[in-house]
Formats: C-alpha cells, sequence, structure tokens
C-alpha cells in the first residue's frame, strides 16, 4: 500500500521523499493546476460577475498530463496527504488539487510545516489538518480583484495610451517611482560652503568641523567667509576645551524577513530579488550535501522575525563554540510591529545551525553559497550580545570659532563579531594623548563646496523597503512586481536606480486622472489589510469584491468616455519646443514624422530637412546635428548601436 505526498515542486519532492522512504510516494503538481479562465466568450475576465462574482476555472493547457498522473496515483493510495508551501497561495493550490482529483474536502489530510527537515516532516504527519478555506477565501479574492483590475484597465491603456498593461500592485509601485522622480526633477539643488579642516595629533591627522553651539556644522553662502575663517585658524592657537566620553552600544537585528532579506542581498551580494528568491526557494527545498538533499532554511516567504526555542538555543551552543560565552546574549523578542506584518510563522534562518556556510563549499554553486551564508551569519548575529563602542567628543575653541573632533572606540565586538563581513562599521579612534587645555596647530583647512540633497531615487532595496513600510503588495510579490514594470518598458534600471521612462508617466498620470482613489498606496494597503481579515474570518469576500465593483466600474465607465487619447512613448526624441511634452513618431500617407505627443492641443511638427528624419541605415533612430572639431555633422540617435553619421556640408548645407 501507498501513501501519497503531493507538494508543488519536484525538488522539494526529491527532498521530502528522502525523509519519509518507500512507505510513501512524493510527487509534484508544479504549481498551480488551474487558472482563471480566458477562453470563455461569455465571462471574458473568467469571472461570472452576476452570480456573485463567481470565478470560473479551466485546468492549464499544459497541466493536462500532470493532472491526469495524479488522478492515477490518487486511485492507486490508501491515504492522500497536501504539503504544498504554508501560505494562501500554497492553500489555493492545495484546495484545487481537492476539487480536480475529487478528494474529500472535510477527510484529505493537509501538512502544515515550515522546513523541510525529518523532524518538522515527520512533526506534520502525526498532526495533519483539513484545508483552510478562509486562507483560500483570501487567495481567490485577490486574484479576483488582480483579474478585475489588471484585465479592465490592461485594454482601457492599450486603447487610449498604447500602454501594456497595469494592475492593482504593479501601478501603485510605479507611481511612486514616477511622482519621487517628478520630486527629484523640480527640486531646486543650492550650493554652500563648509570648513574641511586637519589637525595633525601624534603623526595622526585628525578632520574636525566647524560647528555651532550645538555642536551642529555651519553653512555658509560665501565662499570668502570661510576662507577667512581658515586664515583665522592658521594664525592662532586651537585650544581644547572639553572631552567628553561616553559608552553606547549597537543591537544586533533579528533574522530575516522576505523583505530584509532581498534588500540585504540587494546591498551585499549585488543580487536582484527575483535571483534571491530563486536560490532562497532551492535552499528551503533541498541541496544535497553529499547524502541526498538536505532544506537548509526555514520557509522564505515570510513577514516575521520569531524563531523557535530550539533553534535559539542551539543557536547559542554554536556561539559558545564560535566565540566563547561572553558573546551569547539574550533572545530578543521582537513583537508585531504593524497590522501589514502577518506574523504567520518564523523568519528566515537556517533548519541547522551546524550546517556552516564551509560545508556547502563542494556542494552548491557560489550563489546559492553566498546566499545562505549570509542567512547564517545574520542568523547567528541575532542572538550576540550588542556591540559596545565609547564615543569620545573633542571641543575645541579658536578666537572666537567653535570647533569639533569626534572618535569611536570599539570595546566588545559583539555580534559585529558574525557579522563584520556584511555589516562593518569603520570606527575611527582618536588618539589617546590628547587633554583638556592642549594647544593643538593646524595641519590645513580650506573652504568646501557642498550641495543640498533632495529627494533619493529609489534603489531595488529602497523601493523594497518602502514598499513593506508603506503596506504594497505581499514581500513575496515584491520581485514579481519589479521585474513586471521594467518587462512593460515603465521604468529602466541606469546604474541600479529605477528611473521612470516617458511612457511610465504618461500610463501613471493617466490612470491619476481617473483611478486616484484606486491606484494609490493607501487603497493598495487597505485592501491587503482587508485580505488579511478574510483570511482571519473577518471580513467576508463577496462584501469586498461588491464594494470595489460599486465604485470601480462608474470610474472605467467615465474613462472610457473622457481619457485623452495618446501615441505612446517608445523612444526617447526629445521635448517638444512649444509646450515640453515628448516628441513622438508619427506615421502618414506622405511618410513617417516627429511631432508633439501633446497633440491635438499642441500641434507642433518637427520640419527640419534632415534632422529628425529616420535614420537610413539602422531604420529605428533619427538623425540629430552633432558638433566636433571638424564641424557639423548628422548622427543617429541610435548611437552606438549604429554609427551613421553625414556631414552637412556634403549635404548641400
Amino acid at each position: 500500500s501507498k501513501k501519497l505526498v503531493i507538494v508543488e515542486s519536484p525538488h522539494k519532492a526529491k527532498t521530502i521523499q528522502k525523509y519519509l522512504g518507500s512507505d510513501f510516494r512524493v510527487v509534484a503538481s508544479v504549481g498551480h493546476i488551474r487558472e482563471l479562465t480566458t477562453t470563455n466568450k461569455e465571462h471574458w475576465l473568467g469571472i461570472d460577475m452576476d452570480n456573485n462574482y463567481t470565478p470560473i476555472y479551466e485546468i492549464s493547457p499544459n497541466k493536462k498530463k500532470t493532472v491526469e498522473s495524479l488522478k492515477k496515483y490518487v486511485k492507486e493510495a490508501d491515504d492522500v496527504y497536501l504539503a504544498t508551501d504554508p501560505d494562501r497561495e500554497g492553500e489555493a493550490i492545495s484546495w484545487h488539487l481537492c476539487q480536480v482529483l475529487d478528494l474529500d474536502l472535510t477527510q484529505t489530510k493537509r501538512l502544515e510545516f515550515h522546513e523541510i527537515t525529518y523532524n518538522a516532516i515527520k512533526e506534520a504527519l502525526n498532526n495533519p489538518r483539513t484545508i483552510d478555506m478562509e486562507l483560500v477565501y483570501s487567495q481567490e479574492t485577490r486574484r479576483i480583484l488582480d483579474r478585475i483590475i489588471g484585465f479592465e484597465l490592461t485594454r482601457l491603456l492599450q486603447l487610449k495610451i498604447n500602454s501594456k498593461s497595469a494592475g492593482r500592485v504593479q501601478s501603485a509601485v510605479l507611481k511612486i517611482i514616477v511622482y519621487r522622480q517628478k520630486e527629484i526633477d523640480e527640486f531646486n539643488q543650492e550650493s554652500y560652503y563648509v570648513l574641511e579642516g586637519d589637525i595633525k595629533i601624534d603623526n595622526k591627522t585628525i578632520s574636525f568641523k566647524l560647528v555651532d553651539d550645538e555642536n551642529k556644522e555651519i553653512h555658509f553662502e560665501n565662499k570668502e567667509d570661510v576662507i577667512e575663517i581658515a586664515k583665522q585658524l592658521k594664525n592662532n592657537d586651537i585650544v581644547v576645551n572639553s572631552i567628553i566620553k561616553s559608552q553606547k552600544t549597537r543591537a544586533s537585528k533579528p533574522i530575516y524577513t522576505t523583505s530584509t532579506l532581498q534588500q540585504d542581498a540587494v546591498t551585499h551580494l549585488k543580487f536582484n530579488s527575483t535571483k534571491t528568491m530563486k536560490i532562497a526557494q532551492k535552499l528551503y527545498e533541498g541541496v544535497d550535501l553529499g547524502d541526498g538533499q538536505v532544506g537548509l532554511i526555514t520557509y522564505m516567504r515570510t513577514d516575521s522575525v520569531r524563531a523557535n526555542p530550539t533553534f535559539i538555543y542551539k543557536s547559542k551552543e554554536k556561539i559558545k563554540e564560535l566565540y566563547g560565552e561572553d558573546f551569547v546574549g539574550t533572545a530578543k523578542i521582537f513583537n508585531k510591529s504593524t497590522d501589514n506584518v502577518q506574523d504567520a510563522h518564523e523568519g528566515i534562518h537556517p533548519t541547522d545551525i551546524n550546517i556552516t556556510p564551509e560545508m556547502l563549499a563542494n556542494c552548491a554553486d557560489k550563489d546559492t553559497a553566498k546566499l545562505y551564508s549570509l542567512i547564517y551569519a545574520r542568523a547567528i548575529a541575532s542572538m550576540m550580545k550588542d556591540e559596545i563602542y565609547e564615543h569620545v567628543e573633542v571641543n575645541m575653541s579658536c578666537m572666537n570659532h567653535k570647533l569639533l573632533m569626534t572618535g569611536d572606540e570599539r570595546l566588545f565586538a559583539g555580534f559585529s563579531k558574525a557579522l563584520d563581513k556584511y555589516d562593518k562599521v569603520e570606527r575611527i579612534s582618536l588618539p589617546k594623548s590628547i587633554k583638556e587645555k592642549d594647544v593643538l596647530s593646524l595641519d590645513k583647512a580650506s573652504a568646501k563646496e557642498s550641495k543640498t540633497k533632495g529627494p533619493q531615487p529609489y534603489s531595488e532595496s529602497s523601493l523594497i523597503h518602502t514598499m513593506e513600510k508603506d503596506g504594497i503588495g505581499r514581500p513575496s510579490t515584491y520581485a514579481q512586481t519589479l521585474e513586471t514594470i521594467q518587462a512593460r518598458g515603465y521604468v529602466k534600471v541606469i546604474k541600479s536606480i529605477f528611473v521612470p521612462t516617458e511612457q511610465g508617466k504618461i500610463t501613471t498620470y493617466g490612470l491619476d486622472e481617473f483611478f486616484d482613489s484606486i491606484i494609490n498606496v493607501n487603497y493598495t494597503a487597505n485592501m491587503e489589510l482587508t485580505l488579511d481579515k478574510i483570511a482571519q474570518g473577518q471580513a467576508n469576500k463577496y462584501d469586498t469584491l461588491k464594494s470595489f465593483c460599486d465604485e470601480f466600474y462608474p470610474i472605467l465607465k467615465k474613462a472610457y468616455k473622457e481619457m485623452e487619447k495618446k501615441e505612446a512613448i517608445l523612444e526617447d526624441l526629445g521635448c517638444c519646443p512649444q509646450c515640453g511634452k515628448p516628441l513622438v513618431r508619427r506615421k502618414s500617407k506622405f511618410g513617417e514624422f516627429i511631432a508633439c505627443s501633446g497633440y491635438p492641443s499642441c500641434k507642433y511638427i518637427y520640419k527640419d530637412e534632415k534632422e529628425g528624419q529616420l535614420c537610413p541605415e539602422c531604420k529605428k533612430g533619427i538623425l540629430r546635428v552633432k558638433m566636433s572639431h571638424f564641424g557639423k555633422f548628422y548622427a543617429c540617435s541610435n548611437y552606438p548601436r549604429c554609427k551613421y553619421h553625414e556631414s552637412i556640408k556634403e549635404s548641400g548645407k
């Protein structure tokens, strides 16, 4: 007799099979086996809108053979266990399996575990549950909302402004990128000057600042004022008035959540969020260490920072072994911080703290080993004592000017002993020979120009942090969302910075004109909270969908009637000299030409004899006037991919 266990991933199935042995058959559905239909002409959304928003599912074409095999395995089995991932998506996959394989919803055993280890699997087998329909309802509500918004808005935008797609989460994320860029573009940067000075003590050069009575650095509008002060410092004694020492601590951070892992992987490993999640999935499902596959980390889709008591105890023993008793900290209790945190299960940490990063050196590829090393170091550090350092302030004066030197000296490494490789803080200590009333000599001083700092553009790390803080989407969707807005041509990543394209701006401003009440950070975050309430049995699927549709569809109808039709901005052709809007390529019976995207309110057409015409070589770029020491010439805007050039003199001008 066989006991059948169904999971999503073949890789995961292989690891679990190792633990369960020959009494069990472990097979994979390879993700979802069915989806909302896209082939029903009457219900093109895949939803019966007139029948309580009932979803209409169909088996995915590429899963029909998988379903046939699963049905065969079910017939041969005495017991069926569903062991999909411990989240809403995993719960929904199990429910779909029940529906398609004709399994009794009230009797089929659902296994829940948060790490793929022998003990976790056995514990789950001894304590099976049934499918949690409230989790399924929550996932189904999200899927229906995303289908309605995605399909309806995409069709509208394709018709009106030639944008490729829209979505509940992706459009909200695009909006914050576009408006941050708008703030950057409108920021009026101003220059100011500060005093940059050094003092040499015991052959060590120490920097100091010119400060006010509150020890804040003084900014000057005029460079000459700083130069004058520098002269005064050079010609007069600098006296040490007081030395203030204080002991400070720096605490360790908790174990990783999905979001913080993605942020640190970008910062320390240069992995994007998609790559990070793929590797984390592999670590969770199992890596072969020489004796079969072993699940190395706990479930990687989580917003919790909790760790189980067994892991905490074993981690402390490992810290003793590696660093000594003095480095063992007390377990920190990190409470659920905001309503956006579900705290459904543990944070991300190694399943066995005795499997060190060094043990992966010959068993895993370099990137897998790097990510495991990062997770391991963070987990160990989270259980260690605080770093202790001494902060020193040397207050000095020269004439009526107040000067400040600061330094730090580490007294006890604490958790940084484990984390310095990734999170090292450079501490510059001051010479111990400095005493009050000492007279010091200036080494050098000069005026340094600085500029006021405006809003900063989003990197992938800061964007993920913002999404988490504002409750936009869920950590499991961050990577896919960022991938989507790039694939749609709405943003470009330039030197690790997210920059909106003109089409991205047009998309956001077009949606803003009509859907500002729905496509915004607050609405998206509140919807996530509502989905959480459905999962907890505190809200209703039908009421949520009805409330949304009652607000959404009247706005959609108005947008179809009033939204201005615009050309897509597919390339950078510059801005209209009359109104400042982007130039676009248009077609007429006379051929292609360059014109303002603001038509019909602006009727500007580029009329230069050659500049603005299509490149005769690549047929993609346009000709622009360039200048070199040989004179003016036409060159293709697609340079360096196209190196076409033409002398203006030779063209008859």
